[in-house]
């Protein structure tokens, strides 16, 4: 199959760093040139030595390169949305970050753009090519638990506003400013909307969609953060499944401007659970499970090793597949717009004290 020519946008979310590794090795793909959204990022890059080209400006990119087939957009949520309207122009197709947005007339407009112009895009949301997952869905439909009565997953990580500020500005992550609820003195568009990966897995283990939702923030962990760090949400699917959710950044870190050593504190920094009963028994998995070595004073840091990047072989896989063979992917804006709109579900009971029906 030939290689995609693509290209990353933004560079300046969480999931960019990886993205340097996966670009560069998979020979699926052909990176030929990256856009930064503004200096500090590219000089961010530049650290990393890739060798390929970073321009500032996507036309000078797309003119020096105008075979470019595709695009990362690794940027802040809020500037999705015009980098899609631009891939859109030009017929290239896209791999989002796995907000697209949460303004629902947006998500309709990205939607019918993308229609018109024939491109795939595909959500990034690597948790589905995690092997624990995949074993997890293959039991589940051999019927290893029956029906499923309920689950609960946590999706937990440290906080990334220290490296990628964007993340800690209600406006670059929610897209709009709004308060978290009457009273208090956050915003919308933290630890939640950094954690999609729970609300999106429940739909493809039991087949159906939300009903409704409750949840709730805790106070911060962390001074200074104008967005929430910590909550929790519980809730029904359509077909009675309950769940039970923690998206929270509720790992400590150390503030330091590119994740490196010494970015980790004790205990490890990222863990998705899952605990799925059924009528028949119960299943318990540690998708990640990773080496972790405690070394210590005097900053409390450790050494982890993840087979995180395991997951985003197949991503690329099913990626490329759907360019070159004009298919659909998994997660498509369509499929992924119910998985939004469960999340402002989530915001609107924070706000309202109230069940919020999806």
């Amino acid at each position: 199959m030939k290689p995609v020519k693509i290209a990353m946008m933004g560079m300046t979310h969480g999931h960019t760093r990886k993205y340097y590794q996966t670009l560069l090795d998979n020979k699926k793909l052909d990176w030929v040139a990256s856009c930064a959204q503004d200096e500090d990022a590219k000089a961010t890059y530049e650290l990393y030595k890739t060798g390929v080209p970073c321009y500032l400006d996507p036309e000078e990119m797309y003119k020096n390169h105008p075979d470019i087939e595709a695009v990362v957009i690794a940027s802040a949520n809020d500037q999705h949305f015009a980098q899609m309207k631009w891939c859109a122009e030009k017929g290239i197709h896209i791999l989002s970050m796995k907000i697209p947005t949460f303004d629902m007339k947006e998500y309709d407009e990205m939607i019918a753009m993308c229609d018109k112009a024939g491109i795939v895009c595909q959500v990034e949301l690597e948790m589905h090519y995690n092997a624990v997952v995949q074993r997890l869905k293959k039991l589940i439909k051999d019927g290893a638990v029956g029906k499923i009565k309920a689950i609960q997953m946590t999706n937990i990580t440290l906080s990334p506003v220290w490296a990628f500020p964007w993340q800690g500005d209600p406006k670059a992550s929610f897209g709009s400013v709004k308060r978290l609820k009457k009273g208090d003195e956050r915003f919308m568009g933290g630890a939640l909307c950094d954690h999609p990966h729970i609300f999106d897995l429940i739909r493809h283990l039991t087949g159906s969609d939300f009903d409704y939702i409750y949840a709730e923030v805790a106070p911060n962990l962390r001074d200074g953060l104008k967005v929430e760090d910590m909550l929790m949400a519980i809730g029904k699917m359509k077909d009675g499944t309950s769940f039970l959710f923690d998206p929270s950044w509720s790992r400590l870190e150390e503030k330091i401007k590119v994740p490196g050593p010494g970015w980790e504190r004790f205990p490890k920094r990222m863990e998705v659970n899952v605990t799925i009963t059924g009528e028949k028994g119960m299943l318990t998995c540690d998708c990640f499970g990773p080496n972790v070595y405690h070394n210590g004073a005097p900053n409390d840091r450790y050494t982890v090793q993840y087979t995180y990047f395991d997951e985003w072989i197949g991503l690329i896989d099913e990626f490329v597949a759907c360019i070159r063979e004009h298919k659909e992917p998994l997660i498509n804006l369509k499929w992924h717009k119910q998985t939004i709109e469960s999340m402002l579900g989530c915001y609107e009971s924070i706000n309202t004290g109230k069940i919020a029906y999806i």
